[in-house]
This record gives C-alpha cells, sequence and structure tokens, in this order.
C-alpha cells in the first residue's frame, strides 16, 4: 500500500500534464507561461476541431497558426447554419483531393506500364492489388450476385477512410475520423446506401425488414408478434449506422489519447527511464499505422455486410 501511493501520485500527475506535455523545461521551473505554451501540445490537434491550421514554422515552437476565413452563417428558416471551414473540413478535402490524384495516377500508370510491359509495375501493381482484394474477397462476396454496381461506393469509402486515417498521423495534420460528426455523416450516407439498396433489391417486400409481419400465423398470433418484434427491428436498423459512426470515432481517438500519456510520462521519469515511455509511444504510433488500415477496412467490410443483408429475402 505505501508503494503504491507514489504510483498513484505519478499517474495522477501525469494525466494532469497531458495538455503541458512538451512545454519546455524552462517555463515549467519559473512556473510561467511562454508563448509557446499555447503550442506545446503534439497530440491533441490531432484529433481536436479548430478555425484554424497549423503550419511548419522554422522558429520554436515550429509552428505557426493560419487562420481560416470566417463566413456570414446561413439562415434557413428558424436555424442559423455555417457553413464556415474548419481544420477537420480542410482534412477532409485534402483527403479527397489526394485519394483523387493517387487513383488517376495510378490508373494511367497501369495502362502504359500495360502497354509497355503487359503488366503493371510499382505503385500501380500495389494499388491494383489492394483494389482487387478489396472487390474479389470482401465487397462482392459479402454484398452478393450482381453486387458489381456497390464496388465504386465502397471501395470509395475505403481509400477516402484511410487517407483521412493517415493524414492524423503525420506532423501537423488532423484525424478528421476522429471526429464524430465525420464518422456519423459517412455512416449516415451508408444508411441510405443500404437502404435504398434494400428498396430497389425486394420491391414492396423491404417493408418486411422493419414491420415483422409473420405470413405463416394466424391474425390473432400475428398482430402481437408484428407489435413485439416490429421495433426491434427499427432498432436494429438505427443501430447499425451508430455502430458504424461510433467505432471509427472511437478507435481514432484512442490511440492519439494512449500516445499523449506515454509522452507526457516522458518528462515525469530520468533522462534513462524516460527510454522506455518514448519507446512504448513509438510502439503505440506504429499500432496506429496499423489501425488507420483496419478501421477503413472494418468500415467497408460491415458496409458490404449491411447490403447484402438487406438484398437478401427477409424471414
Amino acid at each position: 500500500m505505501i508503494a503504491a501511493r507514489p504510483l498513484s501520485r505519478m499517474l495522477a500527475a501525469a494525466l494532469a500534464a497531458l495538455s503541458l506535455a512538451s512545454l519546455p523545461a524552462r517555463a515549467q521551473e519559473h512556473g510561467a507561461p511562454t508563448p509557446a505554451a499555447e503550442h506545446a501540445d503534439i497530440i491533441t490537434p490531432h484529433i481536436t476541431d479548430s478555425r484554424h491550421l497549423e503550419l511548419p514554422y522554422w522558429k520554436p515552437p515550429f509552428a505557426v497558426e493560419v487562420e481560416l476565413p470566417h463566413w456570414t452563417p446561413v439562415h434557413v428558416g428558424g436555424f442559423e447554419l455555417d457553413l464556415s471551414p474548419t481544420k477537420h473540413v480542410v482534412m477532409l478535402l485534402l483527403a479527397a483531393t489526394l485519394v483523387g490524384l493517387m487513383l488517376v495516377l495510378v490508373a494511367r500508370a497501369h495502362v502504359r506500364h500495360t502497354r509497355e510491359s503487359g503488366h503493371p509495375r510499382g505503385a500501380a501493381a500495389g494499388i491494383e492489388a489492394m483494389v482487387l482484394y478489396m472487390r474479389n474477397e470482401v465487397i462482392v462476396p459479402n454484398v452478393g450476385p450482381h453486387g458489381n454496381a456497390f464496388v465504386p461506393f465502397l471501395l470509395s469509402l475505403f481509400f477516402f477512410i484511410l487517407a483521412a486515417n493517415l493524414l492524423g498521423l503525420i506532423p501537423y495534420g488532423a484525424t478528421a475520423t476522429g471526429n464524430i460528426s465525420v464518422t456519423a455523416t459517412l455512416a449516415l450516407m451508408t444508411f441510405f446506401v443500404v437502404e435504398i439498396a434494400g428498396i430497389r433489391a425486394q420491391g414492396w417486400g423491404y417493408l418486411n425488414t422493419f414491420i415483422y409481419w409473420p405470413h405463416d400465423m394466424g391474425l390473432v398470433m400475428r398482430i402481437p408478434m408484428s407489435l413485439i418484434i416490429s421495433p426491434i427491428e427499427l432498432v436494429g436498423k438505427i443501430a447499425r449506422p451508430f455502430a458504424l459512426a461510433i467505432r471509427l470515432f472511437a478507435n481514432m481517438t484512442a490511440g492519439h489519447i494512449v500516445v499523449l500519456a506515454f509522452i507526457s510520462l516522458i518528462f515525469f521519469f530520468s533522462s534513462l527511464l524516460s527510454i522506455a515511455p518514448f519507446l512504448m509511444a513509438i510502439a503505440i504510433m506504429m499500432l496506429e499505422l496499423f489501425v488507420a488500415f483496419l478501421q477503413a477496412f472494418i468500415f467497408t467490410l460491415l458496409a458490404s455486410v449491411f447490403i447484402g443483408l438487406v438484398r437478401e429475402a427477409h424471414h
């Protein structure tokens, strides 16, 4: 119990210093904030939204804030809609631009290499392998017969989420997928695609996906069963996009918080002991790189499964 007290105090101090992880030692000794103090946190800017961008700068703290334009809100009825860009909006636009440029350039390289040597090379071969794997092993088997029409949408989801995840791991970047509004919008788009796919595949039979009406029962049992099961079906429909949004948001946020905790511990150990949390932070960053790919894969996989389920005959 005596040994536990210093440990608990150390952990409490580490958590209290999360936002001051890289504050210069001189400022901490004198107890006075420095101009760099507000820029000291190197992790939370990656997961929090703001009205400014952080760009590289050659003087300490090696970052400069650039304010984003603020537009006059748009009034729609009694609602006020602020369409001013934020850091996460910029990151989403950057992710979409990078994905578009990459795929166009890779497609052109694929055509050129195939014409010259009969097969793609380099990045074109790597992207082709990734696309074919996602199409043949993930999307089409789960979407079901005639599922090629959904391949462009699901591949776009995969590459866009992957690019947005990776932008949060580079210096001066931000993880837009660590914003619940972003993941909720992606989930809502997927929800509409799923429901439209169900309507096109089942016609009027689509009503059975949220109104349970057992045709093999008598009317006396049919009505109470419908009143009991239909709300459960409706909750299941709502739970699917909710699960997509929360899973992506939580996983992309949690990794940055863990890295921040380990970096904070560096400042509470001696120079020799600080190597351990430093190595752990590097290990977590490597794990974050894997998670960036994994979460894009899981989001695409679940979207494919949901589309496949709703296209099948219900009950």
